[in-house]
């Protein structure tokens, strides 16, 4: 008698156990559904097209088929009344057989045709003339490869992120004040304000554009990791609410998904290069001037890591 009692308790417990099992599996499939639903939604916002061609490619891009592909990063200082120039432009070439991305970063006053505009200007100004699609056709040209994406982070609304994700940590190689706000050298953990104030500055840095350049990839690359922590899973709607606020790109949802099946391993190798010339007053404007043989070697290496011929 006892014997069965004890095996009718045992099974009472084994049905609660089951219940309480089950219901967290609901939760968590809920909660998932959640996550994708909202994600969808942001994708969607993010969104933004551009009616553009490339005679760079013979045949379309197919990520389904792990082909090497091209996108233009933009950083835009959009401030209120301005249009915004693209005071940071990285190129990330990414190729799944050889596992690697390279991240090229263009210095913002580097003198170049503006394609649709013709003239000869900083490339940063291009996004200026004709926004997004001017700014990929005027790297094309210049990196002579094709750039399939893109994209537009506003860096004013970059603090939005930051804050969403609960700041970054960062680690600092330079001591300067930006905005009012000093930075000493050593590991720093910014909220948003800070984090721009941080990513701003390039005046008082040696390296000039190319510090800054480094500090926003610093940035960018925490936000990423941040993103991904178990953490801000309970915050997904407050970060993927930034996200959508301040990111434009032409990738669609099944592009990402793609992307992210397929070109998971070319993550495990990141290198960053920037492109070597002079910086010099041209009718009393400053420009940075690339030698023909320095874009030679650019596109060179860029050819290869998109293994184009």
């Amino acid at each position: 008698m006892r014997h069965e009692k004890k095996k009718k308790k045992k099974r009472t417990w084994l049905k609660v156990v089951g219940i309480i099992v089950l219901l967290f599996i609901l939760a968590g499939g809920a909660f998932a559904y959640s996550v994708w639903n909202s994600l969808t939604k942001t994708v969607d916002t993010m969104h933004t097209p551009i009616d553009r061609t490339t005679d760079k490619r013979t045949k379309d891009l197919a990520l389904s088929d792990q082909e090497p592909f091209s996108m233009l990063m933009l950083g835009v200082d959009e401030r209120d009344g301005d249009k915004g120039r693209s005071d940071t432009m990285i190129v990330l070439t990414v190729n799944p057989q050889k596992k690697s991305v390279k991240m090229l970063s263009i210095p913002r006053d580097t003198r170049t045709e503006i394609v649709g505009h013709g003239t000869q200007d900083k490339i940063n100004h291009a996004f200026a003339f004709g926004g997004a699609k001017m700014s990929m056709d005027t790297v094309e040209n210049f990196l002579d490869i094709p750039i399939d994406y893109y994209m537009k982070i506003n860096m004013e609304g970059f603090k939005d992120i930051v804050d969403a994700v609960g700041g970054v940590t960062v680690q600092n190689d330079l001591d300067f004040t930006s905005d009012g706000i000093h930075f000493a050298k050593g590991t720093h953990t910014l909220n948003g304000k800070e984090a721009l104030a941080y990513s701003r500055m390039r005046h008082d840095d040696p390296s000039g554009d190319f510090g800054r350049q480094s500090r926003q990839r610093s940035i960018i690359e925490a936000v990423i990791k941040e993103g991904a922590s178990l953490s801000s899973l309970t915050k997904y709607d407050e970060v993927f609410a930034a996200l959508g606020n301040n990111i434009q790109t032409n990738l669609t949802f099944d592009d990402m998904m793609d992307i992210q099946k397929n070109y998971r391993d070319a993550s495990k190798s990141i290198t960053q290069s920037s492109i070597n010339g002079n910086g010099t007053k041209i009718d009393g404007i400053y420009y940075y001037i690339v030698s023909d043989e320095e874009k030679e070697k650019v596109q060179s290496e860029l050819k290869e890591q998109l293994s184009i011929k």
